[in-house]
């Protein structure tokens, strides 16, 4: 048969182990509440480093679509994409060589040069405008091309 149970064996046995649970379900939240928090962080950091990658790009599309090709003085291209973001492209001359002619003899030019340029952008993602932060991004790209034109020192 069955004994009756004695409840001063018990002594707050019950009360112990809830308690204990308490404890670990709560670690378990707070440590759950940190990684989510970090988790996020490194999201918005993500996020405006794309937005300075992209602004970047678009620089180099801004300066090249001016068409401001100079062998003497470069050209410089500053815009604000939005609030936030603010993107400086600069396009400088780096050299000229002779473009040789149909047969391909080296020495011998056919009167046409490839002026090779450097175009470089700069580019902010701030967080707020103004105030300089440890979570800015900040992105630079550079794209080297050149121009066929006719043999002249200047272009």
């Amino acid at each position: 048969m069955n004994k009756p149970v004695n409840r001063k064996q018990q002594n707050g046995a019950a009360l112990i182990v809830g308690l204990i649970l308490l404890v670990v379900i709560t670690v378990l939240a707070i440590s759950g509440m940190n990684t989510a928090t970090t988790e996020l962080a490194m999201a918005r950091n993500d996020q405006y480093f794309e937005n300075a990658f992209q602004a970047a790009e678009t620089g180099l599309e801004l300066a090249l679509s001016e068409n401001r090709f100079n062998t003497v003085d470069g050209a410089t291209v500053t815009r604000d994409i939005t609030e936030n973001e603010s993107v400086t492209a600069t396009i400088t001359f780096e050299d000229a060589t002779l473009v040789p002619d149909k047969a391909f003899s080296l020495g011998v030019g056919s009167g046409i040069s490839a002026y090779h340029f450097l175009a470089t952008s700069v580019a902010e993602s701030a967080r707020a405008p103004g105030y300089e932060t440890d979570r800015d991004a900040s992105a630079v790209h550079t794209q080297a091309f050149y121009i066929v034109g006719p043999e002249d020192p200047t272009l």
